[in-house]
């Protein structure tokens, strides 16, 4: 990995609408193999903000298989939803530096601003409307208590990142339009949350799906405007199907517990799923935990997807 320290500081964030799933359980594994083989800590952060969805029941089934394959965390649980008081103050922090500020526009206002860019042939982009307000009108629309959000302002230029498996990326800022962090209700949204937790949980490496290449760009730019050191990015590749599209239920079992459930042994899938997506280097196939701990490095996964093989896992488990 580029950035490699000792003392390494990891999390999986999960959120408890459901059990844990395959490419979730591959992620918590590789950062709990990351943060073991340089001597670092792996911590593990709730991502609660959901209140409709979020159940404790799942809470405890997402510790619960954590612990069965291995991947037990060093510090405490930290919930976002108890986090309240720190992401206000870092709102604050935005909007007293100039690098946020409050919208005011409401909803016909920005759909009539998606139809007229629709209508272009452009997509939807926040134009800045509410970028140049003053104090005063700003005042104003407070003492009015008219609904508003906080957007980050987009800076000029490029943002940049090395990635340790998909290398150089570079994102015309042109292409970002001024995103929002807090909601009409006050609510902070995700990117300004796993920004604000990570700097405050001292996290080194984000070892995360794909997926989350696209917001990378966004949290860099939190990053900078709060004024925090930039973790070491690495994004892991997707788990797909036979279909090779997006391992999901459409293709049978994909949560810890069903497999648990079927009797499958944990050393046999954990062994599974340290192979999708990471190459040992020799031709051995069977690996304990340990010899995973001893072996892994995040510089041998690779950027395809690695496919989902049922036939495989049971070989593995025979073999256990």
């Amino acid at each position: 990995m580029t950035k490699i320290q000792t003392n390494p500081r990891v999390r999986f964030a999960p959120s408890p609408t459901g059990q844990l799933h395959l490419g979730g359980a591959r992620t918590a594994l590789f950062n709990w193999l990351f943060a073991r083989s340089y001597k670092g800590q792996f911590l593990l952060r709730i991502e609660d903000t959901d209140k409709v969805r979020s159940r404790q029941e799942f809470v405890d089934q997402i510790c619960e298989s954590l612990i069965w394959i291995g991947c037990r965390w060093d510090e405490g649980l930290i919930f976002q939803s108890q986090r309240n008081e720190l992401y206000e103050s870092e709102l604050q922090v935005l909007l007293k530096s100039g690098n946020a500020y409050r919208c005011f526009c409401d909803k016909e206002e920005l759909a009539n601003i998606r139809r007229k860019r629709e209508q272009a042939g452009l997509g939807y982009s926040y134009p800045g409307t509410c970028r140049t307000f003053n104090t005063n009108e700003i005042k104003v629309k407070l003492g009015n208590n008219t609904p508003n959000v906080i957007r980050i302002k987009i800076p000029e230029g490029e943002t940049k990142f090395v990635d340790s498996i998909y290398g150089d990326i570079s994102v015309n800022n042109n292409e970002l339009d001024d995103f929002i962090v807090s909601r009409t209700d006050g609510s902070p949204t995700y990117n300004f949350t796993v920004v604000a937790d990570d700097n405050d949980m001292r996290i080194t490496h984000v070892i995360r799906g794909e997926d989350h290449i696209s917001n990378t760009p966004k949290q860099i730019i939190l990053y900078e405007a709060l004024g925090y050191d930039i973790p070491q990015f690495a994004h892991l590749p997707m788990i797909l199907g036979e279909d090779k599209k997006r391992l999901s239920k459409r293709h049978g079992a994909t949560g810890v517990q069903e497999f648990r459930d079927k009797g499958f042994l944990n050393s046999a899938l954990v062994n599974y799923l340290a192979l999708l997506g990471w190459n040992p280097g020799t031709e051995q196939e069977l690996f304990s935990l340990e010899e995973l701990t001893r072996k892994f490095s995040i510089d041998r996964v690779h950027k395809k997807g690695a496919v989902w093989d049922n036939q495989k896992l049971e070989w593995i488990n025979q073999q256990t």
